[in-house]
């Protein structure tokens, strides 16, 4: 799915949100980068008594890469550490969306040369879409 004015990017899965987020949360492993946290959005729904297709958002991270971001560009701590949703449509297709670097980069006037450090999210939600 291409970029959207807003920034948002999307890959579909092969993969069950469940699997999907699995199959993430060993590519960071792997790879040393911090889970700092998973929100289940729908399973607190379900406990607040409602229903919502599964959508999950892993908060992840790595502090040699954030922290000169965030020396550059103050402001962008509001947007770190970076984010994937995880989630299905109404068509139970299964998705993996972040934000765009080219957005967070116009976002907070971030140098060039940063970019790099947040470029990760669409080679890790690349990973855990295939098959």
């Amino acid at each position: 799915m291409p970029e959207t004015a807003n920034g948002f990017l999307s890959q579909r899965s092969q993969h069950s949100v469940d699997e999907t987020v699995a199959r993430l949360k060993n590519i960071l492993e792997a790879k040393s980068v911090t889970l700092f946290a998973l929100v289940d959005h729908s399973g607190e729904a379900k406990k607040a008594g409602m229903d919502m297709r599964p959508t999950k958002l892993l908060i992840f991270g790595n502090p040699a890469a954030g922290t000169p971001l965030m020396l550059a560009a103050p402001t962008i701590a509001i947007d770190l550490p970076l984010k994937i949703l995880v989630w299905e449509d109404a068509d139970g297709a299964v998705w993996l969306s972040w934000n765009s670097p080219e957005y967070l980069q116009q976002r907070h006037n971030l140098p060039p040369d940063l970019v790099k450090n947040i470029a990760v999210a669409a080679t890790l939600a690349a990973k855990a879409a295939e098959a």
